[in-house]
């Protein structure tokens, strides 16, 4: 397949999975949108808290106190949004020395075409990160750096402007992906 075929067959695999997020309706308590008639999620519900995914002491790191805003709902459109209508768990920590200072930690257990998907869109874009010991992703805009992680079945999404380039968002990626498939973090990489 050419690459111009193969950017058409993900735009179109993209706009699909799309298409049904969109109609997927809402869950978690939002209210913004009544759902549709196929308002059934797609993604299984993540179980686990945000404590339990991102205990604060691994946030120490970065030279910061972080406590969790529960009251903070993440941006249409966004992908935090998206896991979030997909019955995901969606966490967003806050620096108690300065509340400009953010982390948004975002995870979805996802159908394998659906990952699939996702990882080839975030291919063709490019930022692979091999030191996330799982299928990763780095992007940096507007001085917020975002890493998505695949310890499959999940999709882990996390932003911050703490996270510069990919390895600042390595502690973060690293706790999630040992809370999600413990028998793989038990060896140490590399």
């Amino acid at each position: 397949m050419t690459s111009r075929s193969r950017v058409r067959a993900i735009t179109v695999a993209l706009l699909s999975v799309s298409a049904a997020v969109a109609l997927s309706g809402c869950t978690g308590g939002s209210d913004d949108a009544a759902p549709s008639a196929s308002a059934t999620p797609i993604g299984t519900a993540v179980q686990q808290t945000c404590a339990e995914l991102l205990p604060t002491s691994v946030l120490a790191v970065y030279g910061k106190t972080f406590e969790q805003d529960t009251t903070w709902t993440p941006a249409k459109g966004t992908p935090a949004a998206t896991i979030a209508r997909q019955r995901g768990r969606v966490c967003h920590l806050v620096a108690t020395d300065d509340p400009s200072t953010t982390i948004t930690l975002a995870v979805a257990h996802l159908p394998e075409k659906s990952l699939t998907t996702l990882k080839d869109a975030l291919y063709e874009r490019g930022g692979s990160v091999p030191t996330y010991r799982v299928e990763g992703y780095y992007a940096l805009d507007d001085g917020v750096g975002r890493a998505d992680a695949f310890p499959d079945p999940y999709w882990v999404t996390t932003e911050s402007t703490l996270y510069t380039e990919p390895g600042g968002a390595q502690p973060v990626v690293d706790a999630v992906r040992s809370v999600l498939l413990p028998s793989a973090s038990a060896s140490p990489a590399g």
